[in-house]
């Protein structure tokens, strides 16, 4: 329960952030093709295009930094929904904990074994 809550959050986390990420160099890539165009059309135009790149740039900010933001919350709310689960149930927590543990330690003495094949 408590692995499946984390994995959707780090899911969810890793969405927002690829998505945030992608919006930003999609947004600056379209950007730079019309800076490249406007520079030919004159000192003008190439100011215009600066000005429309640094607010672009301020709204890229700031969409990121509002990301990392939910990031961040996201992060806190499974960090007590976890430490509630521990207080609620600390004996299953502590089987979750040693179960998890030994398949870790499995899938490490199996990838070992299979390296060295």
């Amino acid at each position: 329960m408590i692995q499946s809550t984390t994995n959707t959050i780090a899911a969810e986390t890793t969405h927002t952030a690829e998505t945030v990420i992608q919006g930003a160099h999609h947004a600056l890539d379209k950007l730079q093709n019309g800076v490249d165009d406007l520079a030919a059309a004159g000192p003008a135009a190439l100011s215009r295009a600066a000005a429309q790149m640094e607010e672009l740039t301020r709204r890229t900010l700031a969409r990121a930094s509002e990301a990392s933001q939910q990031v961040r919350a996201r992060a806190l709310r499974a960090g007590d929904a976890t430490v509630g689960y521990i207080k609620d149930e600390p004996v299953k927590a502590v089987l979750i904990a040693v179960a998890a543990g030994a398949v870790a330690a499995g899938l490490c003495a199996w990838l070992s074994r299979s390296n060295k094949a």
